[in-house]
């Protein structure tokens, strides 16, 4: 990888980093509710 294009542009760096986190976070938000199990709490019966 590049390295040193990132050393010498730390703004560049941040921008990519802020845009990579943006697109994570619109990702998640799209992921439909289905994906997630239903958790029963457990019960203890004597």
């Amino acid at each position: 990888m590049k390295l040193k294009l990132f050393i010498d542009r730390p703004i560049l760096a941040g921008v990519i980093s802020v845009l990579i986190l943006m697109l994570g976070i619109i990702g998640s938000t799209q992921l439909p509710i289905e994906q997630f199990p239903s958790i029963a709490p457990p019960t203890i019966s004597v």
